[in-house]
């Protein structure tokens, strides 16, 4: 196992030297924020991000995320020359020996949540989701302000999205991503990169779009559409943590062996239905059994990359809300001592 530490480039606000001071982390989780999304990622902008983080001390162990374009999950006329691109990025990454790359398939949004600063009992902030408020929002009215994803859409082109995807119902969507899929794996298998898609966050329907990867018989879906490791997941015990269905100890001994190369450590609590907030990382004060969750990827021999996912802002820290320094490094710590002891534990 390998533990990574999410950097946002020169312009995140904490310095990869100081992620470097973080016990166990070796790996670091980027990616491009300059290109624009349908175009190749070159080799040359990849290797720039790889030898600021080598000349740290560092490694490259993860890109997160190439972006599909919503032409691709809309299976509109020109996807064709758009999957040849984001292959020809795919190539140009495992070119130079970076061996996942984490993706998504959710519609218009990427991760969602409606307060990116509730505060907690303890006196801390962090994300959290209230599905009664999502539904309130009016996109012909309110501004375009919704925590988690870039505002950089127009109100027209988020008008016209809403009604490219008026007919695209879930299975017009599975098929979609099959046909993306089909064609970037095998280019995937020969590159030696395993693509590990993100459950959509929460996972369930938001605004009307269609969202598939979302439970046990989703990921069951996905792994048949083409049998190779290199169509793989990214387990988020955070997004799947939001589907109180989803038994995640059964779904990581069922995948993991060999069909997550990538690992997003966070705890989810639930105040009711589709109500929760994220917290501290311990078993004890989320509904995700973090404890069972190491033990489980100890047990299926896990061999990849694992990073804590969001965080809480803790001790008066500003910054890109759920990306914070302090509580992300509690996470390692707290990830890092479950996996010695336990692993220390079975080895008797």
């Amino acid at each position: 196992m390998e533990i990574a530490f999410r950097w946002y480039g020169d312009k995140d606000q904490i310095p990869l030297e100081y992620i470097k001071q973080i016990p166990k982390v070796s790996g670091i989780v980027s990616a491009l924020y300059d290109v624009p999304v349908g175009e190749v990622w070159s080799i040359d902008k990849i290797q720039n991000v790889k030898n600021k983080i080598e000349a740290k001390g560092l490694k490259l162990s993860v890109i997160e995320s190439i972006p599909v374009h919503e032409d691709i999950k809309l299976g509109k006329s020109n996807r064709d020359s758009l999957i040849d691109k984001y292959c020809h990025s795919i190539k140009n990454m495992g070119s130079l020996g970076i061996p996942i790359l984490c993706y998504n398939f959710m519609p218009v949004f990427d991760w969602v949540r409606t307060d990116l600063a509730r505060i907690n009992s303890d006196g801390s902030n962090s994300l959290s989701y209230d599905h009664s408020k999502l539904l309130e929002i009016d996109f012909k009215k309110d501004l375009l302000d919704l925590p988690g994803w870039a505002t950089s859409y127009s109100r027209k082109d988020l008008n016209d999205y809403f009604e490219a995807y008026s007919n695209v119902d879930e299975e017009s969507l599975w098929l979609n991503l099959e046909y993306f899929l089909k064609k970037v794996i095998p280019v995937a298998e020969e590159s030696s990169v395993k693509m590990a898609i993100h459950p959509d966050d929460p996972p369930w329907s938001i605004f009307g779009l269609p969202r598939i990867i979302t439970n046990e018989s989703a990921l069951v879906r996905l792994v048949k559409i083409i049998d190779s490791p290199s169509n793989g997941i990214t387990f988020c015990t955070g997004s799947l943590g939001a589907n109180l269905e989803l038994d995640i100890i059964k779904a990581i001994k069922k995948f993991a062996g060999d069909r997550v190369p990538f690992v997003h450590f966070r705890n989810v609590k639930h105040i009711e239905g589709k109500i929760f907030y994220e917290s501290k990382h311990p078993t004890e004060f989320g509904d995700v059994n973090m404890f069972e969750v190491i033990k489980a990827l100890i047990d299926v021999k896990f061999d990849g990359v694992i990073r804590p996912d969001h965080g809480r802002m803790i001790w008066g820290e500003q910054g890109r809300p759920g990306y914070g320094l302090y509580d992300r490094a509690l996470g390692i710590m707290y990830l890092a001592g479950l996996w010695e002891g336990i692993n220390k534990i079975t080895s008797k």
